[in-house]
């Protein structure tokens, strides 16, 4: 209840109420364009301050590890059990999306600990960019089999996909690395390490003093596109349903695990059971539609939109929270 009452939430929620009575409350994109960009920037100062103060340890590079490790295999055991319930194409699109990470989930998740005294590692931003693209490429190379499995006799779709997969597969990489929000994110760290305490200081107005607030007008962005976008679940098998729900807190709980075995501390656990347990709903669309144009976008992305993202910001951050706390040793 007491993240409910967090003003960010707070607007998330009148986002969620005015899309869902059809309100003619708009957030231009330019604006929204802007928010995310300032969040993503913001998020790599407060990183890289962090780092910068704490140094590169064992934990920072286990805690990296750790992530590589879960963007890896989440989406392998999402498209091993989705293929029982969809299309192979579909499949490998909705475990894509399941299998990387939302970056607002994961700046609200770094505010409600500072909300809380809860400290956590600046490098975690790292973590978050390194998880965003093996999904999408595993993805590509899940959909590429499909492609080449034996058409037809007669049929030659088997050569026309070895072409189409090559070219596929060099445009994903291409956009995975040289991602716009994603350079940002880094570069913006990087400066934060390379400024420490000065820095700090210096950009203390704009990564500090305005962050709430920012972040508060993007939530209620995003709380209009969660309502609005609920159509598209609407209909859904209840096994695609279920899955929306129950993934992430499997996700999560495989998260706390190998936190366990590393013996990473509370905050880091946190906020990697909440990037294990976010889907994105910007990037790996925006790729799939191009390098996946056999799936359906109404799946991934409404599943991602909305049921997780809701489930996520209103419920899963605390309990992750709290699990976090509860499981690590002090």
């Amino acid at each position: 209840m007491q993240n409910l009452l967090d003003p960010a939430i707070l607007f998330f929620v009148i986002g969620a109420f005015a899309g869902a009575i059809r309100s003619n409350l708009e957030i231009p994109p330019a604006i929204s364009r802007f928010l995310s960009l300032y969040l993503l920037m913001a998020l790599g100062l407060k990183g890289g301050f962090a780092l910068s103060a704490s140094g590169l340890t064992a934990n920072v590079g286990w805690s990296l590890a750790a992530a590589v490790t879960l963007a890896l295999g989440i989406p392998w055991l999402g498209y091993a059990l989705l293929r029982r319930i969809v299309s192979g194409f579909d499949a490998a699109a909705i475990a894509a999306t399941y299998g990387s990470v939302s970056a607002v989930t994961f700046v609200t998740a770094v505010q409600y600990l500072e909300n809380h005294g809860i400290a956590y590692g600046g490098h975690m931003a790292a973590a978050m960019a390194l998880m965003e693209s093996p999904a999408i490429i595993m993805a590509v190379i899940f959909a590429n089999q499909l492609r080449h499995t034996p058409a037809p006799a007669g049929m030659t779709a088997s050569n026309n996909a070895s072409g189409k997969s090559l070219g596929s597969i060099g445009k994903v990489l291409h956009e995975s690395f040289t991602d716009g929000a994603q350079l940002l994110l880094l570069g913006a760290m990087v400066v934060g390490l390379l400024t420490g305490e000065s820095g700090k200081a210096a950009m203390q107005p704009f990564s500090g003093d305005l962050f709430k607030g920012m972040l508060s007008f993007f939530l209620l962005d995003m709380g209009l596109m969660a309502a609005r976008n609920w159509p598209r679940v609407q209909g859904q098998s209840l096994g695609l349903m279920a899955y929306a729900v129950i993934a992430p807190i499997v996700h999560a709980a495989l998260a706390l695990a190998l936190a366990l075995v590393l013996n990473l501390p509370v905050g880091d656990t946190a906020l990697l059971m909440v990037l294990a347990a976010s889907a994105s709903y910007i990037a790996v669309p925006a790729v799939l539609r191009f390098a996946l144009p056999e799936a359906q976008p109404s799946l991934y992305f409404g599943l991602s939109l909305g049921v997780t993202f809701p489930l996520n910001i209103l419920l899963g951050i605390p309990a992750y929270v709290h699990l976090a706390q509860a499981a690590v040793t002090p």
